[in-house]
């Protein structure tokens, strides 16, 4: 092998080299999350290590300033005293709410709280009957006398109305039959099943803002 061979040898060595350094260092910075409970997280926060943490959404504990979520979660498990504080710079789904069971991956800052990069969200799926539910159009035809009665009602979600919770108005239910619109209110959980089109029966009552305040949603089943 003669000296200029070698010394492109050396070279491609050295390339192969530096990639390798770029890629574990890549992969090193991009590791899977350790898995923690909530109390480890919010006992043992041990600053700047990816964690994931999985708990349910404490109770009105969700607010939303620009495009920030901030929230709580607690180990529906174990002591509910013991909450981490989450800060998620994103979007919340539609299926954000109270005590939706939310699975935060992330960083713990020095403050303890949890720099969230990835959110996902899960609420098993539930299903009621809608015959005895009243339609949009026979509770909207009942004016001032239903106002603040505990009813039920069955409508078809609007399409590009669902947002999360702590947005306004959840989502639009409409008639099927004559298209009647009616404004939910809503600060649970809800499945991902519900969707644009999907049929829900919900329990709760309107108010005299003609909204209807709705305290259980179920897909029809």
């Amino acid at each position: 092998m003669n000296a200029k061979m070698k010394k492109r040898m050396i070279a491609v060595s050295g390339v192969i080299i530096i990639v390798l350094i770029l890629v574990l260092a890549f992969v090193g910075g991009n590791t899977a999350a350790q898995t923690v409970s909530v109390a480890e997280a919010a006992e043992n926060p041990q600053a700047g290590q990816k964690v994931q943490v999985s708990g349910n959404v404490v109770q009105d504990s969700f607010s939303t300033s620009g495009n920030v979520l901030t929230f709580k979660i607690y180990d529906p498990e174990g002591d509910p005293a013991t909450q981490l504080e989450v800060r998620y710079d994103g979007a919340a789904s539609s299926t954000f709410g109270n005590d939706v069971t939310a699975i935060c991956t992330g960083k713990i800052d020095d403050a303890g709280v949890l720099q969230c990069s990835e959110l996902v969200t899960k609420c098993p799926s539930k299903y009621e009957n809608a015959d005895s539910a009243l339609t949009v159009s026979q509770l909207l035809g009942y004016g001032d006398g239903v106002v603040g009665n505990v009813v039920k009602v069955a409508g078809t979600v609007k399409a590009g109305t669902l947002t999360a919770a702590g947005m306004g108005d959840r989502f639009v239910v409409v008639d099927a039959e004559d298209g009647s619109e009616l404004p939910v209110t809503f600060d649970g959980a809800l499945s991902d099943e519900v969707a644009d089109g999907s049929t829900v029966v919900l329990t709760g009552s309107i108010g005299a803002d003609g909204k209807f305040a709705a305290t259980d949603v179920a897909l029809e089943g």
